[in-house]
């Protein structure tokens, strides 16, 4: 039975009075169900065993969160992880003990490492057994601890429900992130009375959200005296919903931006101050005007490796930065910075514009001159064409599967979900992102595999739109199994695999610093992916010849309730350019095969 939010909250708040009415004791399933309800979840994801069978008997009872069963733990937190990034509502999933967790890792690390909001239950032995080597028994709070943003361990049923509280609370703000909330069997089934909080009180977290006022202030100066500014932005603002802030601000003025990969669609991709994406893969010109810029805006930013390449080589530029994070220990952990500014990234992004507009206003201007010919600058850089692919009548190039696709679904609610590799890169490069959170793949942890949980999780989120897993024969293989989980459940993703036979970033690296020594990255025992998708059934479809991409790509798009795997044969040769070598500076990249 499905349910739209309205009736869905309603639900939970009769669900509410009739506990509140009643003052009944409830067991510790029931807390927990009753917890969810509280928080307005709608979907979970998870795969039940003996620890966690007192709240699955719970889940039964009742209508309005639907779990989805997945086939193996680690897509449960990867769709749950999906759902979150897509929605920005916090994503649950619900695994055993044991085995249970520890499949779940993958998935909760990969969630860490991109600062996505989840609070994820796992199932423990009873408190009694704990320590003893019980059956399936795990030490999930300590494993999980370098890897979750929090994680707590339930001993008594009477500090379930706070607990749960604390959980959303904690994975929500702030700097988003994973939560571990471990449920000993024991805990599941006492007893005691229901009361949910309404309020958090934690002592030791509070996050900042209003920056200083001062820094800003200073902020602003710099900005209006930067003769070649750069705005440089990632994940932080989609993860804030900044992005009407960010648009706003470099309209009014009129600077460069550039999006690392976990911020696509900050920016529209298509807007004219857009510069790509910076980094190893990253366009020319985004790269070059992130090393000779004189003033840095970065926001929601890291300092990643991916992005500014060698420190020592970055800093051999002088520049001033503003760092504007909601996280004060990703500021200077990197790269030193000018101005720092701790708080809510929409909300000093709100904080600037109105203190630029009363600069303005003021009479204060930046220097028109000297910003006219940093455009010129940048519009020489990008002469250069740095994405630039050769087209080919006798295969199909990997690069010319992306542009179809953007062809084909610019103009509809698409959610690219990718998996990890050659795929990705060129998808991050070639697709123009139009808004933000429609760009989901894994970046901090890069993990192979999360593409069709991916998929599957957004496509439960969002029904009306498209979910599109774009992956490689390497990273469908970690997770087909949920192809499964697809048919029961009537997500119909899309499946666009750029079939090249290889590891494919794997042999480009290995062709590239290893003189051609390709160990283990050949795929010579491949599965009939057509013949593997209807086995689940599904559709698949076969494309070795250029002329029949884009037919068969219609062709998928328009079978609207079904799940269709496109098998398309690629050139096994293509690498993907620029690209910028570890320990080398972000302006020390490689174009094409020409620069080897």
């Amino acid at each position: 039975m499905e349910m739209n939010r309205t009736e869905h909250k309603s639900a939970a708040t009769a669900a509410s009075k009739s506990c509140a009415a009643s003052a009944q004791e409830l067991t510790g399933a029931e807390i927990l169900v009753r917890c969810l309800q509280e928080e307005g979840v709608e979907f979970m994801w998870g795969y039940p065993g003996g620890a966690v069978l007192y709240i699955y008997d719970e889940l039964y009872k009742q209508t309005s969160i639907q779990h989805v069963l997945v086939r193996q733990e680690a897509a449960a937190v990867h769709a749950a992880d999906a759902y979150a990034r897509a929605t920005g509502e916090v994503g649950v999933a619900l695994v055993t003990s044991g085995p249970g967790a520890t499949n779940a890792i993958t998935g909760i690390a990969t969630a860490y490492m991109d600062s996505i909001p989840m609070v994820i239950v796992t199932g423990q032995v009873p408190t009694t057994a704990i320590g003893l080597d019980a059956f399936q028994e795990c030490d999930t709070v300590g494993i999980t601890r370098p890897v979750v943003k929090h994680n707590f361990l339930v001993k008594d049923v009477r500090d379930l429900a706070a607990t749960m509280k604390k959980a959303f609370h904690i994975a929500r703000s702030g700097r988003p992130g994973p939560v571990v909330v471990d449920v000993p069997k024991d805990v599941s089934r006492h007893t005691t009375q229901f009361e949910y909080p309404k309020t958090v009180e934690m002592r030791s977290y509070n996050p900042v959200r209003k920056g200083h006022g001062g820094q800003i202030r200073k902020a602003v100066q710099l900005l209006l005296s930067a003769k070649r500014p750069y705005i440089y932005t990632g994940g932080g603002v989609v993860l804030a919903n900044a992005s009407p802030e960010l648009r706003k601000l470099a309209d009014l003025l009129k600077y460069p931006c550039t999006n690392t990969l976990m911020g696509l669609g900050a920016m529209p991709g298509e807007d004219p101050k857009f510069l790509g994406m910076p980094g190893m893969h990253g366009t020319f010109e985004a790269n070059m005007a992130m090393q000779h810029c004189d003033v840095l805006l970065a926001v929601g930013v890291r300092f990643d490796d991916r992005v500014i390449g060698n420190p020592g080589h970055f800093a051999q530029n002088q520049r001033k930065i503003v760092h504007i994070d909601i996280d004060p220990s990703s500021i200077s952990k990197r790269v030193k910075v000018d101005v720092p500014i701790v708080g809510d990234v929409g909300e000093v992004l709100r904080e600037l514009i109105d203190q630029l507009e009363q600069s303005f206003k003021a009479g204060n201007k930046n220097d028109g001159g000297a910003l006219a010919a940093w455009w010129a600058q940048i519009d020489e850089w990008r002469k250069r064409d740095c994405l630039a692919y050769e087209h080919s009548t006798e295969v199909i190039k990997p690069q010319a599967v992306i542009d179809t696709l953007y062809e084909l679904t610019k103009d509809r609610e698409t959610y690219i979900c990718s998996d990890v590799g050659q795929h990705q890169m060129w998808a991050a490069q070639l697709y123009k992102f139009p808004e933000p959170r429609r760009w989901i793949n894994s970046g901090g942890l890069g993990t192979m595999g999360v593409g069709l949980p991916y998929a599957m999780g957004i496509k439960l989120a969002k029904p009306e739109a498209e979910a599109v897993c774009v992956t490689g024969d390497g990273s469908i293989q970690m997770n087909i199994q949920e192809l499964a989980t697809c048919l029961q459940y009537g997500t119909a993703v899309k499946i666009i695999l750029l079939n090249n036979r290889y590891l494919g970033m794997v042999r480009q690296w290995q062709e590239i610093e290893y003189e051609g020594r390709y160990s283990h990255s050949y795929m010579d025992s491949l599965p009939d992916f057509v013949k593997l998708a209807e086995a689940y059934g599904h559709v698949g479809i076969k494309v070795d010849k250029p002329e029949d991409l884009r037919p068969a790509m219609e062709k998928a798009f328009a079978m609207k309730d079904r799940t269709v795997f496109l098998d398309i044969s690629v050139d096994p040769t293509e690498n993907v350019w620029p690209m910028v070598q570890a320990g080398r500076g972000i302006t020390d990249m490689l174009l094409g095969s020409e620069d080897l």
